[in-house]
C-alpha cells in the first residue's frame, strides 16, 4: 500500500518559517519525481515546488521563488519543503505528491500525480 505522509505544518506568524516534510513508503522512492502543491480555502489546489527523481532538477512556482527550497533524501524516502518569509496568503492544506518519471522536476504537475498524501495545514497569522 503507497502512503505519502505529510508532517511539519502548524501556525507561524508572517515572516516566519516552517519545514514539511514527507515520507513514502510502498513505492521506490527514487523512482520517482515529487512535488508539494497547497489548496487555500475556497480556492482551486496549485503547484508550489518540484523536485526530479535524482534531485538534480527542481522547479517552482513565481510566488515562492527565493524564498520556498524543495529538496529530497532517497535513503530516508522523504521529500522536504523548507518555507521562509511566509505570507498569510500562504495559508493552505499543503500535500505532497509523487509521480513515476525519469524526466525533470519541469515534468511533476498538478495533473499528472500517480500518488497524494492527505496533506498538512499551514496557517500563516498576520
Amino acid at each position: 500500500q503507497v502512503q505519502l505522509a505529510e508532517s511539519g505544518g502548524g501556525l507561524v506568524q508572517a515572516g516566519g518559517s516552517l519545514r514539511l516534510s514527507c515520507t513514502a513508503s510502498g513505492i521506490v522512492f527514487s523512482l520517482y519525481g515529487t512535488g508539494w502543491f497547497r489548496q487555500a480555502p475556497g480556492k482551486e489546489r496549485e503547484f508550489v515546488a518540484a523536485i526530479s527523481w535524482s534531485g538534480s532538477s527542481t522547479h517552482y512556482a513565481d510566488s515562492v521563488k527565493g524564498r520556498f527550497i524543495i529538496s529530497r533524501d532517497n535513503v530516508k524516502k522523504t521529500v522536504y519543503l523548507q518555507m521562509n518569509s511566509l505570507k498569510p496568503e500562504e495559508t493552505a492544506v499543503y500535500y505532497c505528491a509523487a509521480k513515476r518519471t525519469f524526466q525533470g522536476a519541469g515534468d511533476v504537475v498538478l495533473g499528472g500525480m500517480d500518488y497524494w498524501g492527505k496533506g498538512t495545514l499551514v496557517t500563516v497569522s498576520s
